[in-house]
């Protein structure tokens, strides 16, 4: 299961390598249906990119940060940078196929 990481942890996680990031909230519906997808992504990509989530009620400042307007919202870092930026929920294959493209 994809670690879900707080606001003073967010940064030091995403500096370094390919980091999958799932914006998210607990009562939105379409993140629900996104949880499983980006946890199988997370066990199959193990070693290439690492998954992980923020809390949007929990960490609005990072939310806001980086304009998160809509959840389920996924963005892929590269070294500390926004590479990609997915919104709404996305069949599996699309995601992995868009994170591939950094690796």
């Amino acid at each position: 299961m994809a670690e879900v990481v707080k606001s003073n942890e967010f940064q030091g996680k995403i500096n370094k390598g390919i980091v999958v990031v799932d914006f998210f909230a607990t009562w939105c519906q379409p993140c629900s249906m996104l949880a499983p997808i980006f946890d199988e992504l997370g066990q199959e990509m193990k070693g290439k990119a690492e998954f992980i989530k923020i809390n949007v009620d929990d960490s609005m400042d990072v939310a806001t940060k980086y304009e998160i307007m809509t959840i389920p919202a996924v963005l892929v870092f590269k070294d500390g940078e926004v590479q990609e930026r997915m919104v709404g929920f996305l069949p599996k294959g699309e995601i992995k196929q868009k994170v591939e493209q950094y690796l």
